[in-house]
């Protein structure tokens, strides 16, 4: 693969005309609406996921340049994901991987050590081998959360990675500039992954926010991807974390 001098990042169209964003989580909510904004906007998408027919259906769907099929988790196939990019791309938006909440009585230490290890190793890995293959001024967004935010019983893991994404992107944000490193935290989204950890209990949540949230409805991916995409565009934006999430956090309880 070519690779550019680094250098000062050149100015930038509005929108994405031109651009290519590559997707981690790209098959189902908010990395699949994120995907056809950004497309929407003249990007050319790349999707990965672990879903193989989920992945293809999102790639027929939106015409994409390209896709891998792989666990995020599985380092030597993230950095394979990188190495074998069609060229160099201008943002990569990872939303992989799902909350682990468990009190402390029930938690199982195995997954809680892979909860813990496994966000900020993402991100890591991904700030590391896509050296070299995001164009300057490129973005590499990352998605965390604000629930963990508040201390609770069941929330020990939930909240330290919380509290660990910011501060590594922030760093990394330093360290592999002119490429910028950003976080969306988003509150309670309404997507395929809410649904599978609230099973029974999604309309119910989904009732409650509607009747206590300061917006008076629900967030959904959309919102999320045009936060995502706005970041992407406004080259101004680095190592710093971006709330979404409806006030949430403004409530008593949420």
């Amino acid at each position: 693969m070519s690779s550019e001098a680094a250098g000062p990042p050149s100015p930038r169209e509005p929108g994405l005309p031109g651009q290519t964003v590559v997707v981690i989580g790209g098959s189902a909510g908010i990395g699949l609406e994120t995907a056809r904004r950004a497309k929407a906007a003249g990007a050319e998408v790349i999707l990965a996921g672990r879903d193989a027919a989920r992945l293809q259906d999102a790639a027929h769907e939106l015409g994409a340049l390209d896709t891998a099929a792989f666990d995020a988790n599985d380092q030597g196939a993230l950095a394979g994901l990188f190495e074998h990019l069609p060229g160099l791309v201008d943002h990569v938006m990872v939303t992989a991987g799902r909350p682990y909440y468990a009190p402390l009585a029930d938690m199982d230490f195995d997954q809680a050590r892979h909860a813990l290890a496994a966000s900020a190793m993402l991100m890591l890995g991904v700030a590391r081998y896509s050296a070299g293959r995001v164009r300057p001024g490129g973005t590499l967004l990352f998605m965390s959360g604000t629930g963990g935010r508040r201390p609770g019983p069941g929330f020990a893991i939930i909240s330290a990675v919380t509290a660990a994404l910011p501060a590594l992107a922030a760093n990394l944000a330093l360290e592999i500039a002119p490429v910028r490193v950003n976080v969306i935290a988003a509150g309670f989204v309404d997507t395929p992954l809410s649904a599978s950890l609230l099973g029974a209990g999604l309309d119910e949540r989904r009732s409650q926010l509607r009747t206590t949230l300061p917006i008076g409805r629900v967030v959904g991916p959309a919102d999320v991807a045009a936060l995502a995409v706005h970041l992407m565009t406004n080259t101004a934006l680095t190592g710093a974390t971006y709330d979404i999430d409806g006030g949430q956090q403004l409530l008593e309880q949420h």
